[in-house]
């Protein structure tokens, strides 16, 4: 199972749409960046090595490489960023080292890339998943995120006609709408195939916990799941599932290295597409927007390949067929009959007919209610 890139056609496309879709002009108090100058800062919370951080220096680095900028000599990286008030220091020492674009793989960062954005008022700071600078009244500070969803849906559909015990375990980070809408996703994607499955989502309250991570997908194991997924980010819960003979939908990266057996296919933003458009914006002197995001059908997300000896018969075909369905708008993913209930007691109920539009007013995911059919379990 080869890792599943943006194809050359695509981020082609993806640069001429944002030669056109850019804004306009950010004036003239500083010279524009050329790709043979530009300074580029990439704040990450983990280590680099870990699938979340990867997949962020994989992307910026595939954006450089079709922008001619060169990312060994140009690409400041600074792994281990606390997400608390000491990141300001990383954010100073990157604006002290000349960079003119800073971006950000973790939230925690956002309040402090804020404090930066309004010292350095033509520095634009963007932040993946973040939900404070699209709403503020600063010109350079941008949020960003996809459509991931979407790709959670899909993949759910494999996990779906695999399970035979139509019990599905899933580990997540957060019980913060990102995690929520993603895991129901998942869950609503396998019902799509199989109307008898039911899953059960632990929470490690941590990105990066894999100890507990590998405990939880146990315990889950222990319940009778017999095929995993998780949005952490390490691949812990992947490895407990090759060392326990069940099946997995991975998150960030391919991981048929670690799970070779197990891996059904992973769910993947493609981070490149939005590295590309946001340095095409800066080179071309064009304002960034100030909130994007991408679609499975613009190739911000996807799955890797199918791992063919895993995955049940007919699941390439189902996913295809969705797949086309998602892109020309016949499928909504959060659809009714559905019914859920959020944290704070606000009910969800939708009927026939009815949707839930995800991603309608910013990037950031809003869906938070857990809905018939997933246990969360403390």
């Amino acid at each position: 199972m080869k890792q599943s890139k943006i194809p050359a056609a695509l981020l082609a496309a993806t640069l001429l749409l944002s030669l056109a879709a850019c804004g306009q002009d950010q004036g003239d108090t500083e010279p524009t960046p050329t790709a043979d100058t530009v300074q580029i800062g990439l704040l990450l919370p983990g280590q680099e090595e870990d699938p979340y951080d990867q997949n962020h220096i994989q992307g910026l680095q595939a954006a450089c490489q079709a922008l001619g900028i060169d990312y060994d000599t140009q690409v400041l990286v600074r792994s281990n960023v606390p997400e608390d008030d000491t990141c300001a220091d990383t954010i100073q020492e990157l604006t002290e080292a000349g960079c003119q674009i800073l971006f950000s793989a973790a939230s925690g960062h956002e309040t402090a890339l804020i404090e930066a954005a309004v010292s350095h008022p033509d520095l634009p700071v963007c932040q993946a998943g973040g939900s404070q600078g699209n709403q503020d009244a600063l010109d350079n500070t941008h949020t960003h995120y996809a459509q991931v969803y979407q790709a959670w849906y899909l993949a759910g559909i494999a996990a779906g006609q695999k399970t035979e015990t139509n019990r599905l375990g899933y580990v997540a980070a957060f019980p913060s709408a990102q995690g929520i809408s993603a895991f129901t996703a998942y869950y609503l994607g396998a019902k799509s195939v199989n109307d008898q499955v039911t899953m059960v989502v632990r929470y490690t309250n941590a990105w990066s916990d894999a100890e507990q991570e590998t405990q939880l997908a146990q315990g889950l194991i222990d319940l009778g799941g017999d095929v995993l997924s998780y949005n952490t980010n390490t691949a812990a819960t992947a490895e407990a599932a090759q060392a326990n003979g069940v099946f997995v939908v991975g998150c960030h990266q391919d991981i048929a290295e670690v799970a070779p057996d197990a891996a059904l296919t992973a769910v993947q933003i493609h981070w490149e597409a939005y590295y590309t458009y946001a340095l095409t914006c800066l080179l071309e002197g064009e304002e960034i927007p100030q909130d994007w995001c991408g679609s499975y059908a613009d190739g911000a997300c996807g799955l890797t390949d199918l791992n063919a000896s895993a995955v049940a018969s007919g699941t390439a075909q189902a996913i295809q067929d969705a797949a086309a369905a998602l892109e020309e708008g016949s499928l909504q993913v959060f659809a009714g009959p559905l019914h859920g209930v959020a944290s704070d007691g606000e009910v969800l109920s939708l009927g026939d007919g009815d949707y839930y539009t995800e991603n309608q007013d910013s990037s950031t995911p809003t869906f938070h209610y857990i809905v018939d059919g997933i246990t969360v379990l403390s």
